[in-house]
């Protein structure tokens, strides 16, 4: 895992939220998925630094949200 500025690649990124982020505002997150990394930022400041997780941790983590119930 790492935190990267929001400079150079990162903002050529196709970001999204995800279908659950409702329009009303709140605490909500973006991501970016490429072939060996994810990408997550605050969708309120995307000039904050960026996390990056390999894509086998965040397929882990997405496993457990669901499985744990909490999506």
């Amino acid at each position: 895992m790492s935190r990267a500025s929001t400079t150079g690649h990162v903002n050529q990124l196709a970001w999204f939220k995800s279908s659950y982020s409702g329009a009303e505002g709140g605490e909500c997150v973006e991501v970016a998925v490429c072939p060996d990394a994810v990408h997550v930022r605050d969708s309120k400041d995307t000039t904050v630094p960026v996390l990056t997780v390999q894509a086998q941790a965040w397929d882990a983590f997405v496993g457990f949200a669901v499985w744990s119930g909490a999506v």
